[in-house]
C-alpha cells in the first residue's frame, strides 16, 4: 500500500472507533507497530491531533484540535449528510440555510458520479406533507450556491410577480430560505442596485459567466436583507402601524419575513409592512390579538374603519339572532 493511500485509510480508522491500539492498527494496515507511530507523526504535521498513550492499555485516538480538518466519510454517512443537509437548509433554525448551502456545493463538487442517482432519489423521497409554495429544484439551488461561493456572474430569464419575463445579468451573494421559499440575493447589472430573486420565478437554467469581486451587502446581513425586501419593498402598499404591545412579543406574532418591528419604549413598537390589497392586511392586524393604530397609508386606515363597521355590524345581527332563539 502507497503512503498517501495508508496515511487515509489510517485516518479512516482513527475516525471511525474512539481508541485504537497501536498492534490493532499494525493488523489493520498490515505494517509494523513502528510505520503506525510514522504515520501517526506525519499526520500530526498535517494538522490532525492524535493523541497516544503508552503502557498495556495506551493507543492512540482522534482528539478535538483548534482547527477543524478535513473528515473522510464512506458512502452511507456521504449520503446521510447529503439529506441531512438539504433538509437543514430548508428547516426551521434561523440563520441555518445559507451555511448548509455552501456546505451541500461543496459536497456536490466531490461526488462521486455512481453516488448521484442515489442521492436523487433520497432527496425525491423526504418531500414535505402538504407542499403549498412553488418547488424548487436541488440541482437549481446548488448552481446558485456554487455560483455564490465562486463569485462567478449569472444571467437568466426571470418571470416578475406581473408574469412579464425579461433577461437579467446578476452577480449572486446568497442564497436565503424563508416562508418556505427560496430567494436569491444579488447584484443586478443592468439596474445597478441588490434584487431580491424568487428562485422558482426564474425561468431558465442559469449561464455562468465572468468572475466578480464580492460587494458589502446592505445593512450587513443577507437573510435580514431577504427578509426586509420580502415583507415591504416587494409590495404595492406600504405600511407603518404602531403595535401597542412590546417588541419581544410582537416578534412571537410577525416573523421577520412578514415585517420589520422596532421597539418605540418598554410596551409599543413599530411595525413596518407591505400588501398588495389594503383589506387584507387590516384582517391580519386585527387577528393579532393587540391594540394597534395605523400611521400610514391612509388606504389602509380606511380598510380598518371598513373593516371595524363591518365586524359592529355583524356583531348586533348575531346579537339579535341569539335573542330571538
Amino acid at each position: 500500500m502507497a503512503a498517501s493511500s495508508r496515511l487515509l485509510r489510517l485516518l479512516s480508522l482513527l475516525q471511525s472507533r474512539r481508541h485504537w491500539s497501536g498492534p490493532e492498527l499494525a493488523e489493520r494496515l498490515e505494517v509494523t507497530p513502528r510505520t503506525v507511530r510514522r504515520d501517526v507523526d506525519r499526520l500530526r504535521q498535517l494538522g490532525y491531533p492524535v493523541r497516544s498513550d503508552g503502557g498495556p492499555g495506551g493507543g492512540y485516538e482522534l482528539a478535538a484540535g483548534s482547527a477543524l480538518p478535513p473528515l473522510l466519510l464512506d458512502e452511507d454517512e456521504f449520503l446521510a449528510v447529503a439529506v441531512g443537509l438539504r433538509q437543514a437548509a430548508a428547516g426551521p433554525v434561523g440563520g441555518a440555510g445559507e451555511a448548509t448551502l455552501r456546505a451541500l456545493a461543496k459536497l456536490e463538487q466531490v461526488i462521486p458520479p455512481r453516488l448521484r442517482s442515489r442521492l436523487r432519489g433520497l432527496y425525491q423521497a423526504f418531500q414535505p406533507i402538504t407542499p403549498s409554495d412553488p418547488q424548487v429544484t436541488h440541482e437549481r439551488l446548488m448552481i446558485l450556491a456554487t455560483a455564490c461561493r465562486d463569485l462567478v456572474r449569472l444571467s437568466f430569464d426571470y418571470r416578475d410577480r406581473a408574469d412579464r419575463q425579461e433577461r437579467r445579468e446578476v452577480e449572486p451573494h446568497a442564497v436565503v430560505c424563508t416562508h418556505a421559499r427560496w430567494y436569491l440575493l444579488a447584484w443586478d447589472r443592468g439596474r445597478g442596485d441588490w434584487r431580491t430573486f424568487r428562485v422558482d420565478r426564474i425561468a431558465s437554467e442559469p449561464e455562468a459567466g465572468a468572475r466578480f469581486l464580492p460587494r458589502r451587502i446592505p445593512g450587513g446581513k443577507a437573510a435580514d436583507y431577504v427578509a426586509r425586501s420580502v415583507a415591504v419593498d416587494g409590495y404595492r402598499l406600504k405600511a407603518r402601524v404602531l403595535l401597542h404591545a412590546p417588541r419581544a412579543r410582537a416578534a412571537g406574532l410577525i416573523p421577520p419575513a412578514a415585517g420589520r418591528l422596532q421597539a418605540e419604549g418598554e410596551d409599543r413598537c413599530l411595525l413596518e409592512t407591505g400588501a398588495n390589497h389594503p383589506e387584507g392586511l387590516a384582517a391580519h392586524l386585527a387577528m393579532l390579538g393587540v391594540e394597534f393604530e395605523v400611521l400610514e397609508p391612509p388606504e389602509l386606515v380606511e380598510a380598518v374603519k371598513e373593516l371595524a363597521a363591518r365586524l359592529r355590524r355583524a356583531a348586533g345581527r348575531s346579537q339579535a339572532s341569539a335573542a330571538s332563539r
